[in-house]
């Protein structure tokens, strides 16, 4: 298998659709943009630790104190979803080892490049996404 490491990429590098699909180049522009937004989460959700983990003195009033919670709980649901981010990010790469990264999970066809580089955790193509959230919208109005 021809592969090219995400390190040895130029900045300047964009897929093109000139290019074969999900060519090796093209595999590990997504590996890195993929990589570099997990470690940015990784790190938010770190420094969110350490400021969950410095508590608010006990002496400030009831209202100084429900806003630092609810500011709290904010930030929690929004590491939560960060979590699930992550989760969705480590699939895609899964999905770039095992060569089905890029194609739509219900036709097989390729997924844009220009939705892959607004959503690199797409797994859906524009088409397939928008029937399905048809279908939801049908079976959540019902």
């Amino acid at each position: 298998m021809n592969t090219v490491s995400p390190n040895s990429l130029d900045d300047t590098y964009k897929p093109s659709e000139d290019e074969e699909f999900m060519n090796p180049r093209q595999q590990a522009y997504f590996r890195r943009k993929l990589l570099l937004w997990r470690e940015e989460l990784l790190r938010d959700a770190h420094e969110t630790l350490n400021n969950l983990s410095h508590s608010p003195p006990a002496d400030i009033d009831l209202n100084d104190r429900a806003s630092t919670e609810t500011d709290r709980a904010l930030e929690l649901r929004t590491r939560d979803r960060a979590r699930k981010l992550i989760g969705k990010i480590d699939k895609a790469l899964k999905r770039i080892d095992d060569g089905t990264y890029g194609y739509c999970e219900v036709t097989g066809e390729p997924i844009s490049l220009k939705r892959l580089e607004a959503r690199p955790i797409a797994t859906l193509s524009l088409e397939a996404q928008e029937q399905h959230e048809r279908r939801e919208k049908i079976y959540r109005d019902e």
